[in-house]
């Protein structure tokens, strides 16, 4: 149900950075939420309520693809400050790097973003990359494809269900690949076809068991 990859030697000690990687439904909020508050880390989620491009993006992609991910770059930075600059233990709902490598490059790869504007969010993404904190564990959810399909029709999106299927399916390709490539942080995978951290409480012991022994905690 969990596989560490990249593991580091690593003294203990606070200031800690979670962050918490996967495919749109995933579960990243519910694992953030749960792990958050059994481990006592500070939370931080992706801002979908109240989000002025979201429902739009979903409408219509290309026209307001650039729009939403400047907003989610600008949000994540700002996260990543407050993470810097807390002095706790902190757990991130999706890290800054699926943005860019993941739903930009999607979008330019799809035409659904000018050449124009990508190079304009990479350059902007790559001058962030030095005040970037790096994370001390990324914990990715992995599974199938079917699993993520349903559980974004369980939990019932209206901005969701009018995209096609095929979008979830490009997006989880793409996930598989980029998590082979990252070589930032030690990788916690975390099997969502097997594991239910809401109805079976041993699993989010078992994972939070994990998660304090790669940290040394």
């Amino acid at each position: 149900m969990f596989r560490l990859e990249n593991k580091t030697d690593k003294s203990a000690k606070r200031d800690l950075f979670i962050t918490v990687a996967g495919n749109v439904g995933a579960g990243k909020s519910t694992l953030t939420k749960l792990v958050g508050e059994k481990l006592d880390f500070e939370t931080h989620f992706e801002k979908v309520d109240g989000n002025p491009y979201l429902e739009d993006f979903y409408k219509d992609q290309e026209a307001w693809g650039f729009h939403l991910q400047l907003y989610f770059l600008a949000q994540r930075f700002k996260q990543q400050k407050e993470i810097h600059a807390s002095g706790l233990n902190n757990i991130q709902d999706r890290s800054i790097y699926e943005d860019v490598e993941i739903f930009a490059r999607n979008l330019y790869d799809n035409g659904k973003m000018s050449k124009r504007d990508y190079i304009t969010y990479r350059d902007l993404f790559n001058n962030m990359v030095p005040h970037l904190r790096k994370p001390d564990l990324m914990i990715y959810l992995d599974g199938s494809i079917d699993k993520i399909i349903e559980r974004i029709k369980l939990r019932s999106r209206d901005m969701e269900k009018k995209v096609d299927v095929e979008y979830w399916r490009n997006l989880h390709e793409r996930y598989e690949n980029w998590i082979k490539e990252y070589d930032l942080s030690p990788v916690l995978y975390v099997n969502i076809d097997k594991v239910d951290l809401i109805n079976n409480p041993e699993h989010l012991e078992e994972l939070c068991e994990k998660i304090k022994t790669t940290l040394n905690i």
